[in-house]
Parts: C-alpha cells; structure tokens; sequence
C-alpha cells in the first residue's frame, strides 16, 4: 500500500474524514473535512504518521518543533519525541498565533513547524512570522494534508504527507446541493 493510501485509510478508520457542508478556517466552504483530532485519539496512529513525515523533515537540521494549536500540537509532540527535538507550541490568544509560557529560541534556532491541515497556509505564515519574531530560523514545515494538493507556497519548504484538493467554495458562490445542506465549523 503506498503511504498516501495508507494516511487516507487511517484517516477513514479513525473517522477523521468527515462529509457534509464544511466552513473551513479560510472562510472557503466544502464538503469533506478533515478532523485531525479524531486521528489523535490512537497514539499508534499518531506514531505512524509522524514517521512518515519525519522521513521527509529529517535532513533540515533543526534543533526544535514548532506545533500550532490546536492541530499541530500531537503530532508535533510526536515528531520531535521520534527525532529527539525540543517541542514547543504557538497557541492562539484572540485568533492570533502567540508564543507563551516563557518559551525561548534561541538567536538563529533551527525550526520546523507542524501543522496538521492547510487550505490556503494562514496558520503556517503566521507561525513563520511569530517564530522570526522571536529570534527563531523556520527551516520547513510538515503537514498531515494539504488540501490545495500542493498550490499552497511558502518562503520556506514544506512537505506533507497528502495532497488531496476536495472542491472548495466561497461562501457566496455554493453549489446548490451544498446550499441545502447545515453548514457547520467542527473544529481541527
């Protein structure tokens, strides 16, 4: 089974692939969602993704993980565990990206940020520039699934373990099945 076959059946299993009508953080509307949370649920599920992605993260150097709340938190934990990096998380205080807790970088530390699902990268910029901020030097990004299969750039690289590009809509612009449907934001 290829790894791309093998993340979508674990996402399947543990019934993280949700289908309906979907607000995304974007703002953009569509109907399969992503609920990372429920893969977090089962730790051998979370091991196995986060040696996927290691594989691909491994030859930055980087001293320490950057997670963003809520997503990136398990996964990222989870990454720096298996590498034997430093962990540490950006969490959101008023829907801004904030480093708290008397977290530290040091002057030039090498970063990698995890981040579980990105449509347009909102969050990933956003850590970009809050990790800079502190004196820290994001070298990559890892990601879970990347909803724009891969259309979505940053100034540094970035990787993830899925492409998939499920139709996504502006909420002005529906199609009618979808305008029939709830539309509900279940959270990452």
């Amino acid at each position: 089974m290829s790894e791309e076959k093998e993340i979508i059946e674990i996402f399947k299993e543990s019934g993280a692939l949700l289908e309906g009508h979907f607000i995304l953080r974007s703002g953009l509307r569509s109907t399969h969602f992503f609920q990372c949370a429920q893969v977090c649920q089962y730790l051998d599920k979370v091991t196995r993704l986060a040696e996927i992605l290691k594989g691909k993260l491994a030859h930055y150097s980087a001293t320490t993980v950057v997670g963003n709340a809520m997503g990136g938190l398990v996964i990222g934990q989870e990454i720096a565990r298996q590498m034997q990096l430093r962990f540490l998380f950006l969490e959101k205080i008023n829907d801004k990206l904030e480093l708290r807790r008397n977290f530290k970088f040091q002057p030039n530390e090498k970063v990698l940020i995890i981040e579980d699902v990105i449509t347009k990268g909102g969050r990933v910029v956003e850590a970009i520039e809050k990790i800079k901020e502190h004196g820290g030097d994001p070298v990559a990004v890892g990601v879970i699934v990347d909803r724009s299969n891969g259309e979505t750039k940053f100034e540094i690289p970035h990787h993830s373990l899925s492409e998939l590009n499920f139709p996504t809509y502006e909420p002005n612009n529906l199609p009618d099945f979808l305008q029939k449907l709830p539309a509900v934001k279940p959270g990452s």
